[in-house]
Protein backbone atom coordinates (compact mmCIF):
# COMPACT_ATOMS: atom_id res chain seq x y z
CA UNK A 1 0.00 0.00 0.00
CA UNK A 2 1.10 3.56 -0.63
CA UNK A 3 0.74 6.27 2.02
CA UNK A 4 1.51 9.97 2.09
CA UNK A 5 2.94 10.90 5.48
CA UNK A 6 3.68 14.25 7.06
CA UNK A 7 7.29 13.43 8.00
CA UNK A 8 8.41 10.95 5.33
CA UNK A 9 6.40 11.91 2.25
CA UNK A 10 5.09 9.13 0.03
CA UNK A 11 6.05 5.69 1.28
CA UNK A 12 5.15 2.10 0.49
CA UNK A 13 4.32 -0.40 3.23
CA UNK A 14 3.00 -3.90 3.58
CA UNK A 15 0.15 -4.43 6.05
CA UNK A 16 0.23 -8.17 6.59
CA UNK A 17 -2.92 -9.94 7.66
CA UNK A 18 -5.38 -7.14 6.84
CA UNK A 19 -7.51 -9.47 4.71
CA UNK A 20 -8.12 -11.83 7.60
CA UNK A 21 -11.59 -11.34 9.16
CA UNK A 22 -10.15 -11.11 12.69
CA UNK A 23 -7.34 -8.67 11.82
CA UNK A 24 -7.01 -5.69 14.20
CA UNK A 25 -5.77 -3.49 11.34
CA UNK A 26 -8.55 -4.42 8.92
CA UNK A 27 -10.97 -1.63 9.89
CA UNK A 28 -8.23 0.98 10.02
CA UNK A 29 -6.77 0.44 6.57
CA UNK A 30 -9.25 2.03 4.19
CA UNK A 31 -8.69 4.13 1.12
CA UNK A 32 -8.81 7.90 1.86
CA UNK A 33 -8.37 7.45 5.61
CA UNK A 34 -6.10 9.51 7.84
CA UNK A 35 -4.36 7.07 10.18
CA UNK A 36 -1.63 7.04 12.80
CA UNK A 37 0.53 3.99 12.30
CA UNK A 38 3.71 2.27 13.34
CA UNK A 39 5.98 0.39 11.02
CA UNK A 40 9.23 -1.51 11.15
CA UNK A 41 11.97 -1.55 8.54
CA UNK A 42 12.75 -4.84 6.92
CA UNK A 43 15.14 -5.98 4.25
CA UNK A 44 12.73 -4.92 1.53
CA UNK A 45 9.49 -3.02 1.96
CA UNK A 46 8.66 -1.78 5.46
CA UNK A 47 5.97 -3.56 7.46
CA UNK A 48 3.02 -1.84 9.16
CA UNK A 49 2.58 -3.16 12.69
CA UNK A 50 -0.20 -0.97 14.12
CA UNK A 51 -2.80 1.46 12.78
CA UNK A 52 -5.35 3.79 14.36
CA UNK A 53 -7.92 5.91 12.50
CA UNK A 54 -7.66 9.66 13.06
CA UNK A 55 -10.29 10.63 10.48
CA UNK A 56 -12.11 8.28 8.13
CA UNK A 57 -13.58 10.70 5.53
CA UNK A 58 -16.57 8.39 5.18
CA UNK A 59 -18.56 11.19 3.47
CA UNK A 60 -16.18 10.94 0.51
CA UNK A 61 -16.62 7.18 0.12
CA UNK A 62 -20.43 7.57 0.06
CA UNK A 63 -20.41 9.61 -3.16
CA UNK A 64 -19.19 8.28 -6.51
CA UNK A 65 -18.30 11.79 -7.69
CA UNK A 66 -16.28 12.52 -4.56
CA UNK A 67 -14.51 9.15 -4.69
CA UNK A 68 -13.56 9.85 -8.32
CA UNK A 69 -12.11 13.22 -7.39
CA UNK A 70 -10.27 11.70 -4.41
CA UNK A 71 -8.70 9.07 -6.70
CA UNK A 72 -7.74 11.83 -9.13
CA UNK A 73 -6.05 13.78 -6.30
CA UNK A 74 -4.25 10.65 -5.14
CA UNK A 75 -3.02 9.86 -8.63
CA UNK A 76 -1.75 13.41 -9.19
CA UNK A 77 0.10 13.38 -5.86
CA UNK A 78 1.58 10.00 -6.73
CA UNK A 79 2.88 11.24 -10.06
CA UNK A 80 4.22 14.61 -8.91
CA UNK A 81 6.07 13.33 -5.84
CA UNK A 82 8.94 10.90 -5.34
CA UNK A 83 9.19 8.14 -2.77
CA UNK A 84 10.46 9.23 0.69
CA UNK A 85 10.62 12.98 -0.01
CA UNK A 86 9.21 14.73 3.08
CA UNK A 87 6.78 17.60 2.38
CA UNK A 88 4.64 18.58 5.35
CA UNK A 89 3.05 21.47 3.43
CA UNK A 90 1.81 19.05 0.78
CA UNK A 91 0.46 16.78 3.50
CA UNK A 92 -1.45 19.76 4.93
CA UNK A 93 -2.79 20.63 1.46
CA UNK A 94 -4.02 17.07 0.89
CA UNK A 95 -5.68 17.01 4.32
CA UNK A 96 -7.34 20.39 3.67
CA UNK A 97 -8.64 19.32 0.26
CA UNK A 98 -10.02 16.04 1.62
CA UNK A 99 -11.69 17.94 4.47
CA UNK A 100 -13.31 20.33 1.99
CA UNK A 101 -14.28 17.41 -0.26
CA UNK A 102 -16.44 15.93 2.53
CA UNK A 103 -18.99 18.74 2.15
CA UNK A 104 -18.12 20.21 -1.27
CA UNK A 105 -20.84 20.90 -3.81
CA UNK A 106 -18.72 22.39 -6.61
CA UNK A 107 -16.21 19.64 -7.29
CA UNK A 108 -14.83 21.23 -10.47
CA UNK A 109 -13.79 24.35 -8.55
CA UNK A 110 -12.24 22.24 -5.79
CA UNK A 111 -10.23 20.23 -8.35
CA UNK A 112 -8.92 23.36 -10.07
CA UNK A 113 -8.11 24.96 -6.72
CA UNK A 114 -6.16 21.85 -5.72
CA UNK A 115 -4.13 21.86 -8.94
CA UNK A 116 -3.28 25.56 -8.58
CA UNK A 117 -2.22 25.17 -4.95
CA UNK A 118 -0.25 22.01 -5.72
CA UNK A 119 1.66 23.56 -8.62
CA UNK A 120 2.39 26.66 -6.55
CA UNK A 121 3.52 24.63 -3.54
CA UNK A 122 5.80 22.41 -5.63
CA UNK A 123 7.37 25.47 -7.29
CA UNK A 124 5.95 24.98 -10.79
CA UNK A 125 3.72 28.08 -10.77
CA UNK A 126 4.33 31.56 -9.31
CA UNK A 127 2.28 32.41 -6.25
CA UNK A 128 -0.54 34.87 -6.92
CA UNK A 129 -0.49 34.46 -10.71
CA UNK A 130 -3.77 33.40 -12.30
CA UNK A 131 -3.74 29.93 -13.88
CA UNK A 132 -6.06 29.91 -16.89
CA UNK A 133 -5.89 26.18 -17.66
CA UNK A 134 -4.76 24.18 -14.63
CA UNK A 135 -5.18 20.78 -16.34
CA UNK A 136 -2.90 21.75 -19.24
CA UNK A 137 -0.22 23.12 -16.92
CA UNK A 138 -0.35 20.00 -14.75
CA UNK A 139 0.14 17.76 -17.80
CA UNK A 140 3.21 19.79 -18.80
CA UNK A 141 4.69 19.38 -15.33
CA UNK A 142 4.19 15.66 -14.80
CA UNK A 143 4.79 14.75 -18.46
CA UNK A 144 2.47 11.75 -18.13
CA UNK A 145 -1.18 10.95 -18.68
CA UNK A 146 -3.41 10.90 -15.65
CA UNK A 147 -5.63 7.84 -15.96
CA UNK A 148 -8.39 9.15 -13.72
CA UNK A 149 -8.44 12.58 -15.44
CA UNK A 150 -11.20 11.78 -17.92
CA UNK A 151 -13.44 10.31 -15.24
CA UNK A 152 -12.69 13.09 -12.75
CA UNK A 153 -13.31 15.77 -15.34
CA UNK A 154 -16.64 14.29 -16.48
CA UNK A 155 -17.94 13.70 -12.95
CA UNK A 156 -16.87 17.08 -11.61
CA UNK A 157 -18.55 18.93 -14.51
Amino acid sequence: MSLFTKNLGRITLIAKGTRKPKSKKRGHIEVFTYVKFQAISGHGIDLMTEAEVVEDFVQIRLSLKKVSLAYYISEVVGKITHESEPNSELFDLIYTIFTKLKTAKRLRDLRKDFILKLLTLMGYWPEGKILANPDEELEKVIERNIWSFRIGKIISS
